[in-house]
């Protein structure tokens, strides 16, 4: 994911070179993306001969239709936005869905073909478009709930068109199911479709299953009650109306459900608590930081493993208190006082079952039958027995802005929720120490790499105190991994900033010689070469980054400035050309492509 520091530096070469651009109608070329079943990858359709009945139910939920062909899940419709003066436009011509933007006072307008759309439209839905075989995000969402067209958040008061946000793989994991890496060195760029099924399919939750029913596949359970870390699976798990960790499909499940001797099916229900949770947590916890293991990316986490292989979430503790709005489902219920009395018998499953969703007039029973599950019918006879919705005072919905995975039901089950003040939250970590681990039991796991990197990222944020911390954690991880090359460009970064050239350069040179495909380092050593005067290396060190990465605008200009500095016009121009075609409403670009243009020429925006 690209830094935000990498506009910083290139502010650098501003400053020593220059910038530019003019109003354009761009054209937009798209490559169509079709989604296809990989080979030997299946989706839930295989499971519905045996399962019919769980099949049929589990089509109509909201993580089965998250995400699809934009043809198949299209909402129409148009807006202005008045922060950016732009008329937006979603309509179907032909079997293809179009997105169209415009602003009058400057006869700017273009169009992108919209191949996938991401959400399942309870909440709200967006759509994902490609240009030069690069997939983005559009810059404008449907709000269902308010029943509206507006832009995407984070960007509501833009005022240019973000049209280079790009769709990141861990991003789309959490509403598809196959995902693909991208290509070597880039984010965003796959060498087919993006991800092998629509919706979040059983295997996600179940495991790839090879074997299943034939018996042939290996005896997982086995393997895992063996594993001395986690707890036995038994230990964990009871049955009977009053258990929370009653399996939520009630008869629907079945021995061969389980892991067992002739099936690799994963049952979550029966699986030790941290990876039964690990896999709710996938997808429906957030932390203030979550850093990425050696080597593992989040998408490619599997049933049945540890969450915390891959992936080590944290959270940024404080002196005030939490807002239930910014809560994650599972942060939240991990704070309730139900939770917290049950331990590991309770988890998503005790109330939720993932297979289907009771109708709207079922939802106050369905939900109370499950609060009885341990409290009992003794307790609903003498607590207010005429308000028959419990969720309705213990769990209030919450207002929401459909910033990602944030609540909309007060997972944390309070007691008097509509109380003010509201309860103070449980303020995590000590003062000196805000940054802990979630959930508390991995903190034995979390390294100096993890805080370093945990640091600085909420330092790109402007966290106060952050870089400090970030740069304390980095001079001891890269005296640890000296061969890592995310932690010695990052902390090449931090020297950069010193005025440290030397030494930043040293740490670049180290981590393109593990990774020759870092962008973040052969990017921010380009610009200490540019600085010295030698545009020669610095464009050689741009080069693939921007082939790469061609959407980030700052080392397209970059590339530009530092040809027209050479004299070469017609090459920025076709720099900054390129720049446009990926950011067209990006004024420095416009303004750019303009001084180009002129004569004299002016390498300056």
């Amino acid at each position: 994911m690209m830094r935000p520091w990498t506009i910083v530096a290139a502010s650098f070469l501003t400053a020593v070179v220059g910038v530019g651009a003019a109003a354009q109608t761009p054209t937009q070329t798209q490559t169509q993306i079709q989604m296809k079943t990989a080979t030997g990858q299946t989706g839930s359709e295989a499971c519905s001969g045996c399962h019919s009945e769980i099949y049929q139910s589990y089509s109509k939920t909201v993580m089965a239709k998250a995400s699809g062909l934009a043809v198949d899940g299209l909402m129409t419709g148009e807006f202005n936005d008045n922060s950016s003066g732009v008329h937006y436009r979603v309509h179907k011509q032909d079997e293809h869905v179009w997105m169209h933007y415009e602003r009058q006072s400057e006869k700017f307008r273009g169009q992108n073909e919209l191949l996938y759309f991401i959400g399942s439209g309870r909440k709200g839905r967006s759509y994902l478009f490609s240009v030069q075989g690069f997939l983005f995000e559009t810059p404008i969402n449907w709000y269902s709930q308010e029943g509206r067209w507006g832009m995407t958040p984070a960007y509501f008061e833009a005022r240019e068109i973000p049209l280079n946000l790009p769709a990141f793989t861990d991003c789309m994991n959490c509403h598809s199911s196959g995902p693909q890496p991208p290509l070597p060195g880039m984010e965003n760029k796959f060498a087919g479709a993006p991800f092998t099924h629509a919706g979040i399919t059983c295997q996600r939750c179940h495991g790839a299953g090879e074997g299943h029913g034939a018996g042939t596949a290996p005896i997982l359970e086995s393997d895992i009650s063996n594993d001395s870390s986690s707890p036995n699976p038994s230990s964990s798990t009871s049955s009977g109306a009053n258990s929370a960790n009653a399996n939520p499909s009630g008869a629907r499940a079945s021995s061969s459900d389980a892991l067992g001797a002739d099936s690799s099916m994963v049952n979550p229900a029966k699986l030790p608590p941290d990876r039964r949770d690990g896999i709710c947590m996938e997808c429906h916890f957030e932390g203030t930081v979550a850093v990425n293991q050696p080597g593992k990316r989040l998408y490619q986490f599997q049933p049945g493993e540890r969450l915390s292989d891959y992936i080590h979430y944290f959270l940024l503790s404080g002196n005030q208190p939490e807002t239930a709005r910014a809560l994650s489902q599972v942060e939240a219920l991990s704070l309730s006082e139900c939770k917290r009395r049950s331990g590991d018998k309770m988890w998503c499953g005790s109330c939720h079952d993932p297979h289907t969703e009771p109708a709207a007039e079922k939802k106050a029973a369905y939900y109370r039958g499950k609060c009885l599950n341990c409290h009992g019918e003794q307790f609903a006879v003498k607590h207010h027995p005429d308000k028959l919705d419990c969720t309705q005072c213990h769990m209030p919905a919450l207002p929401s802005r459909d910033v990602a995975h944030t609540e909309s039901t007060d997972h944390r089950i309070l007691r008097y929720p509509n109380t003010l003040p509201l309860p103070r939250l449980q303020v995590r970590g000590t003062e000196g120490a805000p940054l802990v681990s979630f959930p508390d039991k991995d903190a034995p796991l979390a390294t100096t790499r993890d805080f370093a990197l945990a640091w600085e990222t909420l330092a790109q944020k402007n966290v106060e105190g952050a870089a400090h911390r970030a740069e304390q954690y980095l001079r001891k991880a890269v005296a640890e991994r000296p061969d890592d090359p995310v932690l010695l460009a990052a902390l090449g970064f931090v020297e950069q900033k010193h005025g440290s050239e030397k030494e930043a350069r040293e740490l670049y040179e180290r981590a393109l010689q593990i990774d020759p495909l870092a962008n973040e380092a052969a990017t921010d050593l380009g610009i200490l070469e540019a600085r010295s005067g030698n545009l020669q290396r610095a464009v050689e060190l741009w080069l693939g980054p921007f082939k790469r990465a061609p959407y980030r605008s700052a080392i397209g200009m970059n590339l530009a400035m530092a040809f027209c500095a050479a004299g070469q016009r017609q090459v920025a121009q076709k720099y900054v050309q390129q720049v446009l075609e990926f950011n067209p409403d990006y004024l420095k670009g416009k303004q750019l492509l303009a001084h180009l243009k002129e004569e004299p020429v002016q390498c300056k925006p």
